[in-house]
């Protein structure tokens, strides 16, 4: 009877160890959009012309006991709510995953196509509006078909993580002037430049999925800096594109990148005249990312993996304007993309205006959505282009070991500066649809998920 008692115990103990076992699984799918297709990314209309690199949607899924977990990177310049509902629904209906333990993250890339949704600047006719609204509604088949190519191919997996350096190719975009005013891109060796009005964050995010033999299934790359190197009439994946081969070289596994907090960050050395545009730079900014994250899969630590999600909807309150100047707003909006448009940031207070008049008072609706991989690592998703001091914030008080904080990811609700930014002005101030304090909740709430993961 003994015997029988713990042949059962140990029978019992061994599926409750499997039960618990991390499982994972990848795969990517092409997203590039047809020929044609309005491109995304600045104040003045523009169309494709030839594609340089391909797009992808790259999904990775995680399975520990009865928790599914999917993160899926999209090299594209957001993700409008309703792109990412959609996507969340098939997902669920086609998988079983739950649509709270998807993350769905834009990389932020200025070279993709426009994706109609949440800003009245992207409201246009035409044939170029019928080649964004059908890839906008195509997109999230494309997306549930990756999560479920990964979803099939798990296996067994072990993760560990840890963070390399880099703090040579980001840079604060933002800078106190001799004026004493806050400058936007004030271009390289202005001699007004005082100096950046904000810090940057150097640290490079990178998690391993690999078999138990030890055979890659995966990088996960976090890094803080604007994708927006290339310019030009082609689609492009910006730098995660030599990123990904980078790594490759190294390590054959997919590589998915995942934008850090880079609102008010990008790749502009103002103190070279060295111009800093096109594929070239690109490539090299992708090459030395890529080396540092070699170099730093070597010191990676493994930890035992403990799957969960939390996330919570945050209301913020939106940026105010005077109701008269709401027919300004659409007289300056009107001029976009004619000969003579209005100033650049006319156009971007025109739009925003109109963006916070049409939402009639309601407040924005903000996810914020944290995942537990193992006790030590943990991710953040935000959905905008945060200030990197916020980010900073929520790594600098979160309880975890490694916190990686991922910015464009379930929505898009624009600009989110800190608190000191609104009362300093320019672009990102102007632009935000959120009021002064929105990104310090976002702060709150992700601390207060956190904290719960912690237990």
């Amino acid at each position: 009877m003994k015997l029988a008692v713990s042949v059962l115990l140990f029978a019992a103990a061994a599926a409750s160890s499997q039960a618990q076992e991390l499982r994972a699984g990848t795969a990517q799918v092409v997203v590039t959009p047809p020929t044609g297709t309005p491109m995304a990314g600045y104040y003045h209309p523009r169309a494709s012309t030839g594609v340089h690199d391909d797009l992808h949607a790259k999904a990775l899924v995680l399975r520990q006991g009865k928790t599914t977990f999917a993160l899926i990177a999209c090299d594209l310049i957001h993700l409008p709510e309703p792109v990412v509902e959609a996507s969340r629904k098939l997902i669920e209906s086609e998988t079983g995953i739950p649509a709270r333990n998807v993350m769905i993250s834009a990389t932020h890339a200025h070279t993709g196509p426009v994706i109609p949704g949440g800003t009245s600047r992207l409201v246009f006719g035409g044939k170029e509006a019928e080649l964004a609204q059908a890839y906008a509604t195509g997109l999230p088949v494309r997306i549930a078909g990756a999560v479920k190519l990964a979803l099939g191919s798990l296996q067994l997996a072990r993760i560990r993580s840890g963070a390399g350096i880099q703090a040579e190719l980001t840079f604060n975009r933002r800078f106190h002037m001799t004026d004493g005013t806050v400058g936007w891109n004030p271009g390289k060796m202005n001699p007004r430049i005082v100096r950046p009005a904000g810090p940057i964050d150097p640290q490079v995010g990178v998690i391993s999925l690999e078999t138990t033999s030890g055979a890659p299934l995966a990088t996960l790359v976090n890094y803080a800096l604007h994708l927006d190197t290339v310019g030009g009439l082609e689609i492009s994946a910006d730098y995660p594109y030599t990123l990904a081969k980078t790594i490759a070289a190294a390590r054959p596994a997919i590589t998915l990148f995942t934008l850090g907090c880079a609102g008010n960050l990008n790749h502009i050395d103002v103190k070279s005249a060295k111009p800093q545009k096109g594929h070239e730079e690109a490539a090299r900014i992708g090459a030395a990312l890529g080396q540092e994250v070699v170099r730093t899969l070597d010191s990676l630590e493994t930890v035992k993996p403990g799957l969960a999600v939390e996330s919570a909807i945050v209301d913020l309150p939106l940026a105010s304007h005077d109701p008269g100047e709401v027919a300004w707003a659409r007289q300056t909006a009107a001029t976009y993309g004619k000969p003579k448009p209005a100033p650049f940031l006319e156009l971007v207070k025109a739009f925003r205006i109109l963006d916070v008049e049409a939402r009639a008072k309601q407040p924005l609706k903000a996810e914020v959505q944290a995942v537990r991989l193992d006790s030590d690592t943990v991710l953040v998703a935000l959905p905008g282009e945060i200030f990197t001091e916020l980010g900073l914030a929520i790594k600098e008080r979160s309880p975890f070991k490694r916190t990686i904080v991922v910015e464009l990811a379930n929505g898009s609700i624009g600009y989110v500066p800190d608190r000191k930014a609104f009362t300093e002005g320019n672009y990102e101030a102007v632009s935000a649809r959120c009021a002064a304090g929105s990104g310090e909740r976002l702060v709150e709430a992700a601390i207060a998920l956190l904290t719960r993961l912690e237990r």
